[in-house]
């Protein structure tokens, strides 16, 4: 499968949660191709923040998948409650699951789309024996817990790796990059390879969510063309 578009994932970590729904309704308006939830424990990454409830919330209330990042120890016992909520697609992180390639059948054979996370820090080499299992990689481009941290400019050469990796073993999951995504930002992951981004504080940390979205897809598809 080839990725010839660039797909944008609003994360709601930085929306108003007073009027979630509205900003939602926003960013679907401009087009969002996902939903980007930020699901975090307290323990895997240093910060609290919502549950399954609000997913199936969140379920009835936008006409795009579901984009759930758990953040989370626990993913093997409680897998199955993020599913239920109605997530579309789950990406866990390589450092905190036990089971790897045990969680991400589960998660296909729910129904959903598989994906796998791998933080600043850690290598790609780790996530080799299961990328043939999962529809989406996420290179997480700031150390992951918070929103509107700097993006780690090294990332780029990692999406570049991941890009090359998958291409020599003959597997085409989605580049996603998720922290410190901006305009400026944007195109060096697109040239390495990426093309779905995750962006919180660009998006909804601006006066109309929905224009930002579209100035930073704006900035990915001129990068994007550059290499067509």
């Amino acid at each position: 499968m080839r990725h010839d578009r660039i797909l944008m994932a609003p994360s709601i970590l930085s929306a108003d949660f007073a009027c979630l729904g509205d900003g939602i309704a926003a960013v679907e308006a401009a087009g969002a191709d996902y939903i980007h939830v930020d699901v975090m424990d307290g323990h895997f990454v240093p910060n609290l923040t919502i549950g399954p409830p609000v997913i199936s919330a969140l379920k009835k209330v936008t006409r795009v998948p579901l984009d759930v990042h758990l953040m989370i120890d626990n993913v093997d016992a409680t897998l199955p409650w993020y599913l239920d909520a109605g997530a579309d697609a789950v990406t866990v992180h390589v450092e905190a699951v036990t089971h790897l390639h045990r969680v991400l059948r589960s998660i296909r054979d729910a129904g959903a789309s598989p994906g796998v996370s791998v933080n600043p820090a850690t290598p790609i080499g780790l996530i080799g024996e299961v990328l043939s299992e999962v529809d989406m990689v996420l290179i997480m481009s700031v150390n992951p817990g918070f929103g509107g941290q700097s993006f780690i400019d090294s990332s780029v050469r990692k999406v570049a790796e991941l890009a090359e990796f998958c291409d020599a073993e003959g597997v085409s999951p989605l580049i996603q990059v998720d922290g410190g995504i901006t305009g400026e930002t944007i195109g060096r992951c697109v040239q390495a390879g990426a093309r779905c981004f995750v962006a919180g504080n660009a998006v909804f940390g601006q006066p109309d969510p929905g224009a930002a979205m579209h100035a930073i897809r704006s900035a990915g598809e001129r990068a994007l063309s550059e290499i067509s």
